[in-house]
C-alpha cells in the first residue's frame, strides 16, 4: 500500500470503544518576560487524541511542543485552560504516562539493564511485597524481557552490564527508551527521542517504536522537527508556529491533519514519490508564501 492510498481510519472494527484519551481545552502558557511583559509560549489549544492514535507534534524550536509534552505529562501547568487524560485533570505527573524526554535520565550507580527493570520491578515490589516467592520468578522474567528490549534497541550483551558513563550518549538514549516502553504505559510521550542517534540506528528504531505501537496500541505524542520522521510515524500530524503577535492571541496550531497509513516498511515509504509531495505539502505550512495551499496533495481539504 502507497501514500497515495485512502487515509485509513485506525481500528475501524472497534470504533465504538474508542474514547478520548488526551483532551486540552483553550490552553494557553505565558511567562514573565522583561519590562514587566509575558512572553506566550501557547494560546487558545483545543486538542482532542484518540486512544491508540500516534499523533506527531512538528514546529520549529521555540513553537511550544515540548511544552505542550510537559502539560500533558503534568510536569508542567498551564497559566490559562484545563488539560485531562483519560477524563482526569492533571494535576500532578500522572502514571498512566510514559515520558522519553530529549535528555535522557538514567540512574548513574545501575548498569543498562537494571536501569530498565527497576520501574517494573518496584511497581511488583509495591503490590506483590519484597520477600514473596514470586518476586524472584518475576525479576529473573523481567530480566529476559529486559534484555530482549536492550537488543532489539542495538544493545550487546556486554553492553547491558555496563554503568550510564560508560555508554555513549546515543547508547544511553536507546536505554532510556527501553526503560520507558518496560512499564508498557497507556500514554507514550516522545520528546525528540531520536535526536543523539547517529542516522542508521534513527532509522532502526523509527521503525521498532512503529511496530510496538502497531503491536499494543498506546496513544503516542511524539515530538519532532524533523519533517519525514513525523510523516513516516504518525497518523496524525498536529503542526505548531510560534506565537509572536502579543496584541492578538491566536492557536499555535497551523495545521492538524490525518495521516496515511500503510503496513510498508518505513524504508520502502519515504523513497515512494507520494510521500515525497506529502513531505514537500506540509514543509509549505512551516514557511508559507503568499498563496498558502489549503488542499493535501490528495485532495483531501483540511481545515
Amino acid at each position: 500500500m502507497v501514500l497515495a492510498a485512502k487515509v485509513e481510519e485506525l481500528a475501524a472494527p472497534m470504533e465504538a470503544s474508542v474514547h478520548t484519551e488526551i483532551s486540552l481545552q483553550d490552553v494557553s502558557v505565558s511567562y514573565p518576560a522583561e519590562k514587566q511583559q509575558r512572553k506566550t509560549v501557547l494560546s487558545g489549544v483545543n486538542l482532542e487524541i484518540e486512544a491508540g492514535e500516534f499523533v506527531v507534534l512538528l514546529g520549529e524550536t521555540g513553537c511550544g511542543k515540548s511544552t505542550l509534552l510537559r502539560l500533558i505529562l503534568g510536569q508542567e501547568f498551564a497559566t490559562e485552560g484545563k488539560i485531562c487524560v483519560d477524563g482526569k485533570s492533571v494535576t500532578r505527573i500522572d502514571a498512566r504516562c510514559g515520558y522519553v524526554p530529549q535528555k535522557y535520565s538514567l540512574f548513574p550507580d545501575r548498569s543498562a539493564l537494571d536501569n530498565v527493570m527497576y520501574g517494573p520491578l518496584n511497581a511488583h515490589r509495591k503490590f506483590a511485597g519484597w520477600f514473596r516467592p514470586s518476586r524472584y520468578r518475576y525479576r529473573k522474567q523481567l530480566r529476559t524481557e529486559a534484555k530482549e528490549y536492550l537488543t532489539r534497541m542495538g544493545l550487546r550483551p556486554g553492553d547491558m552490564k555496563k554503568y550510564p558513563h560508560q555508554l555513549s550518549g546515543g547508547m544511553q538514549q536507546r536505554v532510556a527508551i527501553a526503560q520507558c516502553l518496560m512499564m508498557r504505559p497507556p500514554v507514550l510521550l516522545m520528546d525528540e527521542a531520536f535526536s543523539a542517534l547517529d542516522p542508521s540506528t534513527r532509522a532502526s528504531l523509527q521503525q521498532l517504536v512503529k511496530q510496538i505501537w502497531s503491536d499494543w496500541r498506546p496513544t503516542v505524542v511524539f515530538v519532532t522537527h524533523n519533517t519525514p520522521e513525523a510523516l513516516l510515524l504518525g497518523t496524525r500530524l498536529i503542526l505548531l508556529t510560534r506565537h509572536t503577535d502579543q496584541e492578538t492571541p491566536h492557536s499555535n496550531v497551523a495545521l492538524d491533519m490525518k495521516l496515511p497509513v500503510s503496513d510498508e516498511l518505513l524504508s520502502a515509504r519515504k523513497q515512494s514519490k507520494e510521500f515525497r509531495e506529502l513531505v514537500e505539502y506540509v514543509e509549505r505550512f512551516t514557511c508559507p508564501g503568499p498563496e498558502l495551499v489549503t488542499q493535501s496533495p490528495h485532495g483531501q481539504d483540511f481545515v
